[in-house]
């Protein structure tokens, strides 16, 4: 098992920056590739930016690139998404979520067995 605990939530303007942090305990952290998610009210869950387990390899939504920014720390146990320049469209609860190394998409929820509590993000106009 692997538990997921998001911090970093909060309220910010448009234009603003928020630095999200994801707590890993459990299992060996260095052994699970991490994702981030993010759900918006009366929307589907979807795909934000994925990381591989030795922090080689990373891909972004098409959403995000070039603002957000995901990042890992093996040794702390930690997985960290800063997002730059938020829009009032990136309003959503924000999950990080885990699974075990693997080449296949990084897109899919379901591929992810662990998935933290989310934590909100809210951006004002």
């Amino acid at each position: 098992q692997v538990q997921l605990v998001e911090s970093g939530g909060g309220l910010v303007q448009a234009g603003g920056s928020l630095r999200l942090s994801c707590a890993a305990s459990g299992h060996t952290f260095s052994n699970y590739d991490m994702g981030w998610f993010r759900q918006a009210p009366g929307k589907e869950r979807e795909f934000v930016a994925f990381i591989n387990w030795n922090g080689g390899r990373t891909y972004y939504d098409d959403s995000v690139k070039g603002r957000f920014t995901i990042s890992r720390d093996n040794a702390k146990n930690t997985v960290d998404l800063q997002m730059n320049s938020l829009k009032p469209e990136d309003t959503a609860v924000y999950f990080c979520a885990g699974r075990i190394y693997g080449l296949d998409s990084p897109r899919t929820p379901a591929r992810y067995a662990y998935w933290g509590q989310g934590t909100q993000v809210t951006v004002s106009s």
